[in-house]
């Protein structure tokens, strides 16, 4: 629970009134709608689609946008939401993260005026659920090799390609599709002036909004997951999806385009991991304190105390870096190379963390009755996806050294 023993170091007084109200409110909805029955969705394999609309009424769906019926949150109030959400279940916050961090945050960021205002306030109430459609088959972390295409011909876009692990694709309204467009045909549609493509390429990733009734487009959920089992992520097909002219973001042509919007749930993912890593470590300590063995409790015992210290202090040293990543994108002072950092340092401390704590459980961790053997199964999904720990490792890499080495020869 926020404001629990695991704050060694006093961060909620480093946090305002308004920021611990938002956080409290959000913990009081997982604490009465998701860990009473989490457990059951989570074997199921269920994502519980009733409360979707709860959580369009909690203000979650875009909560840190401004404007267009959305809640304009601050990044740390975002960052907390996220924490609490995670502390219930990793796929539950996802549903939020891919609505608004991901899929609105795309019509935000890259959208028309009229984009905006049709999408983005039914969107944020839960009305029209939205997907993000980048990563293929064969490409994951490397998607400037996707080869789903979009061509223009007589006024209109055909899109034709293969997406996989999108969230929420089979529930959705609308669709971000990430399409490779030749020059000619951004030129002959209008998407860009012929003077502002840029030297040396022959095409450029575009995003397109597709209502997913168009024909041509079938989303199939992946099933038999060991991770993410109470969430939604799908194979999408396109077919020959015909779109309207004015079915292309126009703002930002490239790659940027889509990575500006995995930043957004990066971002997000600095904060909601450690919430994973917060409930294991509460859970783990009413078990410890509760637990006999040889006739004492276990947390009386030097090898349990020292498993707990370790993970709380690595705990808070986390959350404190993903304050100092939310106080620094309030002030507007954020640096991509930053975001890479928390998402690098606090997913793989969560993972370690709910981990550890399994073993504080024993046998009895691995049931469901208990939450972090299923954190941690979690996080090996949140640890992969919006950039793995060796995509992180490059982007700082560069940073440091000034060279890319994505790619070899």
């Amino acid at each position: 629970m926020p404001g629990s023993v695991t704050d060694l170091m006093g961060i909620d007084s480093l946090l305002s009134d308004e920021e611990i109200q938002t956080r409290e409110r959000i913990a009081e909805f997982v604490d009465r709608r998701l860990r009473p029955k989490i457990g059951e969705w989570y074997e199921n394999a269920v994502l519980p689609v009733e409360l979707i609309e709860e959580m369009a009424e909690q203000r979650l769906f875009g909560m840190h946008l401004k404007g267009y019926g959305c809640a304009g949150r601050s990044a740390v109030e975002y960052g907390l939401a996220m924490q609490e959400l995670e502390a219930g279940d990793s796929g539950i916050r996802t549903v939020v993260s891919v609505q608004g961090s991901l899929a609105m945050s795309a019509i935000y960021k890259h959208g028309s005026e009229e984009q905006k205002e049709k999408w983005l306030p039914r969107m944020a109430k839960g009305e029209v659920i939205g997907c993000f459609g980048l990563t293929e088959p064969t490409a994951g972390s490397d998607p400037g090799s996707m080869a789903t295409w979009a061509t223009y011909e007589d006024g209109e876009w055909s899109l034709s390609g293969q997406k996989r692990w999108i969230g929420l694709a089979s529930i959705a309204g609308v669709a971000i599709i990430w399409a490779r467009v030749s020059n000619e045909d951004q030129v002959a549609s209008g998407a860009i002036e012929e003077d502002k493509i840029k030297p040396g390429t022959d095409s450029a990733v575009r995003g397109f909004i597709v209502p997913t009734d168009s024909n041509g487009f079938e989303a199939t959920p992946i099933e038999q997951k060991l991770s993410m089992r109470a969430s939604l992520q799908c194979d999408i097909e396109l077919s020959d999806v015909r779109l309207p002219k004015d079915a292309i973001l126009p703002k930002h042509p490239g790659l940027k385009g889509p990575l500006s919007c995995l930043n957004e749930a990066r971002y997000g993912i600095s904060w909601g991991s450690l919430g994973a890593a917060r409930d294991s470590i509460e859970v783990a300590l009413d078990y410890a304190g509760e637990r006999l063995q040889f006739g004492e409790p276990l947390s009386g015992y030097q090898l349990t105390q020292k498993k707990l210290v370790d993970m709380t202090v690595a705990l808070n040293q986390g959350q404190l870096l993903a304050l100092r990543l939310g106080r620094a994108k309030d002030a507007g002072e954020l640096e991509n190379h930053m975001i890479s950092v928390a998402k690098l340092a606090n997913c793989r401390t969560a993972i370690e963390i709910a981990r550890e704590c399994r073993t504080i459980l024993g046998g009895n961790g691995i049931t469901t009755e208990y939450s972090p053997l299923r954190h941690a199964n979690n996080l090996e999904a949140v640890r992969t996806y919006e950039g793995t720990d060796e995509v992180h490792t490059l982007i700082l890499g560069q940073k440091l050294t000034g060279i890319g080495a994505f790619r070899k020869a």
